[in-house]
């Protein structure tokens, strides 16, 4: 099966917020369809408190889109190396990383709309192995949490490549079901023979590597198997069944982790399964939610 990325431009409006921390994290804000957004008002919309992986949050987000299309307030903070910024020397660890996802929600006001059932989870790979730390934190202060074939266990019979050593065109064959499509995801239809063009996106890698390994290398376990007993909300584990990346018997080990998981398997897609195969991510996402 063929992958594609959605050409549509994304919606969504940008804030700047400081943590209690001093941390300055940009922030995207995909608000609902319907009429409540319509009429200036989302008071009454779940919200999603989404976070990205190593990647980044690309121009066009086609899950963020969809979930504001089907009437959920998507939050999606910006991590730190990720943004112009700067910050990366103030988070650590894990344990940094949990917290500051905690921070930002706070600033933007999310833990006094609606209660723990008015804000909902979901994260992506890195992302998503922040997101289960933060509902091992606070389980209490969330409604369900959706995961996005996160990192942060380890299987010895199942070693996860180091993604650190590897070149783009490396990147695309092991993170994507079609490479052709994950080539251009991931340079962005840079030009490469500009030494400029070149230049800036090695700068901004190796920074957002320096940030990502300091939970993700050598290996992405940090004994969350040993907190997630703490995970008590509903989670959905959402994950490509062609994925090289961490490969699905991770599903299972998250699902056997976790007192109460389920997993759905998206066909046509590997780890980069938002851009590969974003309707069937969205729509196991909202049906989550809303059960």
């Amino acid at each position: 099966m063929s992958t594609t990325v959605t050409a549509t431009a994304s919606t969504f409006d940008e804030v700047v917020v400081t943590t209690r921390r001093s941390v300055t994290a940009p922030v995207r804000i995909y608000e609902p369809a319907g009429d409540d957004a319509a009429n200036g008002s989302t008071s009454a919309a779940a919200t999603v408190l989404a976070l990205h992986g190593a990647g980044g949050w690309l121009p066009t987000e086609p899950v963020l889109d969809g979930l504001a299309a089907a009437g959920l307030r998507v939050v999606a903070p910006v991590w730190p190396a990720w943004s112009e910024h700067g910050d990366e020397d103030r988070l650590s660890d894990m344990l940094d990383f949990a917290l500051h996802g905690w921070d930002v929600a706070t600033e933007m006001g999310l833990l006094s709309r609606g209660g723990a059932g008015g804000l909902h989870l979901m994260g992506h790979s890195m992302g998503g192995m922040i997101a289960a730390e933060m509902a091992a934190l606070a389980p209490q202060s969330m409604g369900r949490m959706a995961l996005l074939c996160p990192a942060g266990m380890w299987l010895g019979d199942h070693p996860i490549p180091d993604i650190f050593a590897m070149l783009p065109y490396q990147l695309a064959e092991v993170l994507f079901a079609d490479p052709n499509v994950g080539e251009e995801v991931l340079t962005g239809g840079a030009d490469f023979s500009d030494n400029e063009t070149l230049t800036r996106f090695m700068v901004a890698r190796a920074r957002q590597q320096g940030m990502a390994g300091k939970i993700l290398f050598p290996i992405p376990n940090r004994r969350f198997s040993e907190r997630a007993y703490r995970v008590t909300v509903p989670t959905l584990l959402v994950w490509g069944r062609l994925d090289r990346l961490i490969p699905s018997p991770y599903a299972d080990a998250w699902q056997s982790a976790l007192p109460d998981a389920s997993v759905e398997l998206v066909d046509g897609a590997g780890h980069m399964l938002p851009y590969e195969q974003p309707a069937a991510v969205v729509a196991a996402v909202t049906k989550h939610l809303a059960s």
